[in-house]
């Protein structure tokens, strides 16, 4: 994220919390003496990549490792450690392994690792099946694991179905207790603010965890707020679905829509990721194209890791609106062939010298130049399909747009022939949510009828997809007018207009565009970046006010775009009404802690600029990469203050379909580097 060097060092060091899980992870593992087997959760491989590696692992004991599934369960040694989500059918899974051990008379030592804490169902399971005395159960506390300098994620992929279609509210104490973790590390949240009826359970369920009391054992941070971070934003997922449903346009949520970001990695054809050969001095050559797409397209796949910390040409376009994309590769690949081309204007000695330094950096920029451009070369061969195309123009039209709310029984013929022809069906029911949500539901016959193709079609066995997507809990496929249950529609009508949803297409409104979180969507504002904007921007919800600042300087309007001290957190003031008309409930709680500790070391400090301070904005059942994409926009907006966004995992449209269904799949320990 683009921030001066002067707000560099205000920032939250979220080092810590990966340190922390790597040492609790560690400290697991060595209270098993010996050399173990470990037997683990396939859903928990992603996120342990994160925070570690298999190298680590077998310093610490682990001789081999096995997958939980059915089936008998192989050891050489005598300690087997079990590491899994507390699931009923993880612990049916280890009751019937260790049933097996005893039934051939075989002797381990069983220690049993859920994540993220002990459940009691679990220990009642193995209870059942009569093997609780054989087995240590231990929590392995995995909270917040950074994503990038601005990222933290719970990595939970099932969060949005366990809330909204299970009705396991479970997440909601685990979150509570990771953003616990946050407030012992840098101290209270000075003001709760949210919206949504899950996000008002997690922030009561925040302010009863708060210490009423001061005792010995009471992290001092818990005692007074925050002097580094101003509010904690809790956004229920379910406030904004609008914006999953939508198509990514920006460079890495159009790499999430197209190749799919699990865990922070994707998967790409070999030759992009592994690295040439070094070349000498003297064979440096400046950057190449990458093979053509068809051939790129029938290569062996190869997990890449996407962060900035090993490519930083990644933080340069992961937040563009993709149609820029390739004039910033360009501008990249014309300034290395300037530096590659310096080789040949150095003559003497020092100056070889001072060449041959920067040349490790100049190949990695070309390896990065490479791996990108072929990523985009694949985009572009995907946003080029009729699928994609069709599903845009819905979308995004001028006559069959849902967003503009224009009448939509014209945009659901063009769904049915999407239908006829074979699309992806997460893409027609993204399309037919966002159709229902929009304008209150779909006119019932119309719907059965659509229901109707959608199960012959792809199969009757989608029918508990239907189901889910109608239910009250989720309501996002419903008929016009809704049942009962349903009966307060989504007022999408008024929020376009009251937090400038849309932004239309003729010239000068483009240029509007690029200067608002709606390059995002080329065209719409994400609601809940807007929801941000009231609580913390609140001059940039109906303007851009950095825009005005520089119009007011007598400034050019093309360099116009000066920063905005940022004002006081003040809660919702002023937007009263906007929230009041979006379903869920809406809260804004003050923590003043149990005693007053004066003002914080960095408020005591003399200084010659505003002091930043960091707002942290927590998304209860996922977030998409536009979102994150738009949020560092505020920042790029605002002087002296930074946002650290938090949430149970990344989600797209698909994704989220993918989970209603039970359909997520989860990933090896070889792709996601837990590998030996």
């Amino acid at each position: 994220m683009s921030i001066n060097d002067s707000e560099a060092n205000d920032g939250l060091d979220l080092t810590l919390l990966k340190d922390l899980a790597k040492k609790n992870l560690i400290d697991a593992f060595n209270s098993v003496n010996g050399p173990k087997t470990l037997v683990l959760d396939p859903s928990l491989a992603g996120p342990l990549g994160l925070v570690t590696d298999v190298s680590v692992l077998k310093q610490h004991g682990v001789d081999k490792m096995f997958w939980l599934e059915s089936g008998p369960l192989s050891s050489s040694v005598s300690n087997i450690v079990y590491l899994c989500r507390p699931t009923i059918k993880h612990a049916m899974i280890v009751a019937d392994q260790i049933k097996r051990h005893l039934k051939d008379s075989q002797q381990h030592i069983y220690t049993l690792l859920l994540v993220p804490r002990v459940s009691t169902v679990v220990s009642q399971i193995l209870e059942d099946e009569g093997v609780l005395g054989e087995v240590r159960i231990e929590a392995y506390d995995l909270q917040f694991i950074p994503l990038a300098d601005d990222v933290l994620s719970l990595e939970r992929s099932s969060a949005f179905k366990e809330l909204w279609v299970d009705g396991d509210e479970s997440i909601i104490y685990d979150s509570a207790q990771s953003l616990c973790t946050l407030q012992k590390l840098y101290g209270l949240f000075p003001r709760l603010i949210g919206k949504g009826d899950h996000a008002a359970r997690l922030a009561t369920l925040l302010k009863r965890m708060a210490p009423k009391s001061a005792s010995q054992n009471t992290p001092n941070n818990l005692l007074s707020p925050s002097g580094q971070v101003d509010c904690l934003l809790i956004l229920d997922r379910r406030v904004d679905m609008i914006t999953p449903l939508l198509t990514q346009l920006t460079y890495e949520g159009l790499i999430d829509e197209v190749l799919g970001i699990k865990h922070s990695h994707v998967e790409l054809p070999a030759s992009l990721v592994s690295p040439p050969q070094n070349p000498g001095p003297a064979t440096a050559a400046p950057p190449t194209a990458p093979a053509p797409t068809a051939a790129l397209r029938q290569e062996a796949k190869k997990k890449y890791h996407l962060t900035p910390a090993s490519d930083p040409l990644f933080e340069d376009l992961r937040d563009l609106n993709f149609s820029v994309v390739g004039k910033t590769l360009s501008r990249v690949a014309h300034r290395l062939d300037e530096d590659y081309q310096a080789r040949k204007q150095a003559k003497t000695v020092a100056q070889l010298k001072d060449f041959v330094g920067k040349l490790g950096g100049l190949q990695s920029e070309h390896h990065a130049l490479t791996l990108h451009t072929g990523v985009s070369e694949l985009l572009v061969q995907a946003t080029k399909t009729q699928q994609f195309n069709q599903c845009l123009e819905i979308q995004q039209s001028k006559r069959r747009i849902f967003l503009r709310l224009m009448i939509l029984h014209p945009s659901l013929p063009p769904i049915e022939l999407m239908i006829a022809s074979g699309t992806d069906m997460p893409t027609i029911l993204r399309l037919l949510c966002l159709a229902s949500l929009t304008g209150g539901g779909i006119k019932k016959q119309t719907l059965e009828g659509l229901k109707r193709e959608i199960l012959q079609s792809y199969g009757y066995h989608h029918l508990p997809l239907l189901l889910s997507l109608s239910a009250p809990s989720l309501g996002l496929l419903v008929p016009n007018p809704p049942p009962p249950p349903l009966s307060v529609k989504y007022p999408f009508s008024s929020l376009r207009n009251s937090l400038r949803l849309l932004i239309d297409d003729h010239p000068e409104a483009l240029e509007e565009v690029e200067n608002d979180i709606s390059f995002t969507y080329s065209g719409y504002a994400p609601i809940s970046v807007r929801l941000i904007q009231c609580v913390a921007q609140k001059g940039g919800v109906l303007s851009n006010p950095a825009e005005k600042e520089g119009e007011s300087k007598g400034k050019h309007k093309s360099t116009a775009r000066a920063k905005v001290q940022a004002h006081p957190i003040k809660g919702w003031t002023g937007f009263e009404d906007v929230l009041s008309s979006i379903p869920g409930e809406t809260f804004d709680v003050v923590q003043t802690g149990t005693r007053d500790a004066g003002p914080s070391p960095l408020e005591s400090l003399p200084s010659s600029r505003p002091r930043s301070t960091t707002t942290v904005v927590f998304f209860l059942g996922g977030c998409t990469y536009t979102e994150l994409a738009a949020i560092r926009w505020l920042e790029r907006q605002n002087k002296g203050r930074r946002f650290l966004v938090a949430t149970t995992g990344m989600v797209s449209g698909n994704s989220i379909m993918d989970s209603i269904e039970g359909t997520a799949p989860f990933k090896t320990t070889a792709d996601v580097g837990l590998a030996g």
